[in-house]
């Protein structure tokens, strides 16, 4: 999930309606939860109102359902939604405990208050200074660290930041590394890994700990932790490796049957991959598409399409080995974002 640093957050979630479960994009408000059918709608399907409201994560309710969590109404009503990686559920998870909290205490929750509360001046750019921290040559530099039996790729610690904030200037002392430290934390670029840096977390604010056993991570980086098998070997695939470039769900078209169905999916560089995931399911790919040398362009017309299944935006992948993807985004724009990060990828990814 990018950072979002605003007002409003939002993310792609899952509900129940009429006991079935529906892929649909999730807003997080000031005083509630808003979901619609898709992106582009402009009024919701509905809102579950958070005055006075319960949440508990993770819920067992399902118990071939992982990743999810459940929001009970002040009126008993409840709402279960399915995350599609345990990070995406706890960013969720945090910041509706949060409102939450506000709501109670008679405030409006608004992400922008962590400048205010932590006193950051207003000439502090968190935006750019996350862009130089994610330098691939003066940036803060991502490390595989073992910690409690666990491998944290792409992370690097607490006191790390502290000192490169330092060094570079941006803070004159650690104090100060520390409150810029927490700004970037509390809006969503840096999240905790591991215990120590997520038992930082609290309702109103999560604090950064100047720390050598805290970790943490960008949170559009290619992060993952696994734990050792019996004979040590790691968990994942090679294909599993490489930086998380882009990810978002999008329409693609089954192969057999040739009908639409909303998939989540996540690229990777390095070796160069894209997985797709059923996005109401748990973490294991439905399939993956090897993107070197292979070819994405903008298409109007797909073969064996019905008319009533296409809205247009689409896009076509043909892999190396001449495998033709049908996807469809929602707007033109994610459409033309989509194609320019596919075609990175595959000309540079291995």
């Amino acid at each position: 999930m990018k950072p979002v640093p605003k007002l409003v957050q939002s993310g792609v979630g899952k509900g129940t309606v009429l006991n079935s479960w529906k892929a649909v994009w999730v807003v997080l408000s000031d005083d509630g939860v808003e979901f619609y059918k898709k992106k582009t709608d402009h009024s919701p399907k509905g809102m579950i109102p958070l005055k006075g409201a319960t949440l508990i994560s993770p819920c067992q309710d399902f118990g071939k359902r992982t990743m999810v969590f459940k929001i009970t109404t002040e009126k008993k009503q409840d709402h279960f939604f399915q995350a599609s990686h345990v990070e995406e559920r706890e960013f969720w998870v945090k910041d509706i405990k949060r409102a939450i909290t506000c709501i109670q205490g008679g405030k409006k929750f608004a992400r922008k208050s962590t400048r205010r509360s932590i006193r950051l001046p207003e000439t502090v750019n968190l935006t750019e200074l996350y862009t130089l921290m994610k330098d691939q040559d003066d940036g803060v530099r991502e490390l595989k660290l073992e910690q409690d039996n666990r491998v944290f790729n792409h992370c690097f610690t607490g006191a790390t930041v502290v000192e490169w904030l330092i060094s570079k200037g941006k803070a004159r002392n650690r104090p100060e590394a520390l409150m810029l430290a927490t700004g970037l934390l509390n809006e969503g670029f840096l999240q905790p890994a591991g215990d120590m840096s997520k038992g930082a977390e609290s309702a109103e604010q999560t604090a950064f700990l100047d720390h050598t056993n805290a970790l943490y991570y960008f949170a559009d980086s290619g992060f993952f932790c696994e734990g050792y098998s019996s004979d040590e070997d790691v968990l994942l695939k090679e294909e599993f490796r490489g930086n998380i470039i882009k990810q978002g769900c999008l329409l693609k078209q089954g192969h057999r049957r040739k009908n639409w169905k909303v998939r989540k999916f996540i690229l990777r560089d390095d070796p160069a991959y894209m997985h797709y995931y059923d996005p109401t399911k748990g973490d294991d790919p439905l399939g993956s598409i090897h993107l070197r040398g292979s070819v994405v362009t903008a298409v109007e017309y797909v073969p064996d399409a019905k008319k009533y299944d296409i809205d247009g935006n689409l896009f076509e992948i043909i892999t190396s080995d001449e495998t033709h993807y049908f996807l469809q985004a929602a707007t033109a724009e994610e459409r033309k974002e989509w194609i320019k990060a596919v075609q990175a990828v595959s000309k540079g990814g291995k």
